[in-house]
């Protein structure tokens, strides 16, 4: 059976034993470009998770990511696999509902709000338009019906799955808005489940390079986290 993962920089083990967050910062790595750091991927929650479970595992998580690449990327290796879905379990971390992939002259962009990221020269007047234009409200709605609309489709086709918040909930959906999603999503309107609201109310705090990546013991609590998770509400 594979574990499949994707997500943000908190699904690719960012900066948790390295101050790396793409492995092509190093100069060791650099022919993997965007790809996880090896030794920050190799102390993550997704390769501990496999290892207990005695899976097989693949990350598509690449930090920086939209949530627009994760479900790219995802469907890109679910097509490419040919996977029996009895033999794939994906647990997808959601990042933040503003970040979008841009494709340019075939190259995809992520871009945020943060106003510091490189788009080719000839697009940097609309990033900043975009920015100035960005209505959280909408893209948080947005993202609600898209993740709901994703997680009927991996169901129809036999998937099982889990997903959960990497930074921010899904709090301010009205509650009269809200899905029933069972046990697929972990806590999607609470702050405090979170990756990074549970981290924190479980005492961990990131490393020092970063206001938001955590260090092995935070990956090894969210390991266990997910585990009882599962053994909970007997996913597998």
């Amino acid at each position: 059976m594979i574990l499949y993962t994707n997500g943000d920089s908190h699904a690719a083990g960012a900066e948790a034993v390295n101050s790396y967050a793409f492995a092509e910062d190093d100069p060791r790595y650099w022919n993997l470009e965007r790809r996880p750091h090896p030794d920050n991927l190799r102390v993550s929650w997704g390769p501990q998770l496999a290892e207990l479970l005695k899976m097989a595992f693949h990350t598509d998580a690449e930090s920086a990511s939209s949530n627009h690449r994760i479900l790219r990327t995802t469907r890109e290796w679910l097509d490419r696999s040919n996977a029996d879905p009895s033999q794939v379990f994906l647990i997808i971390q959601w990042s933040t509902w503003e970040r979008e992939e841009w494709l340019i002259d075939g190259t995809y962009y992520q871009v945020n709000a943060s106003g510091i990221d490189e788009v080719p020269e000839g697009y940097q007047e609309q990033y900043k338009n975009w920015i100035a234009n960005l209505d959280w409200d909408d893209k948080t709605r947005e993202w609600h019906k898209v993740i709901r609309d994703f997680s009927e489709e991996l169901t129809a086709q036999g998937y099982k799955h889990i997903f959960f918040n990497g930074n921010n909930s899904f709090v301010d959906i009205p509650v009269a808005e809200r899905y029933n999603y069972g046990t697929e999503y972990m806590g999607p309107y609470l702050t405090e489940e979170t990756y990074d609201g549970w981290l924190r109310n479980q005492g961990y705090d990131t490393v020092i390079t970063s206001n938001y990546h955590f260090g092995p013991a935070a990956h090894s609590a969210w390991t266990k986290h997910l585990l009882r998770y599962i053994v909970e509400h007997k996913l597998l």
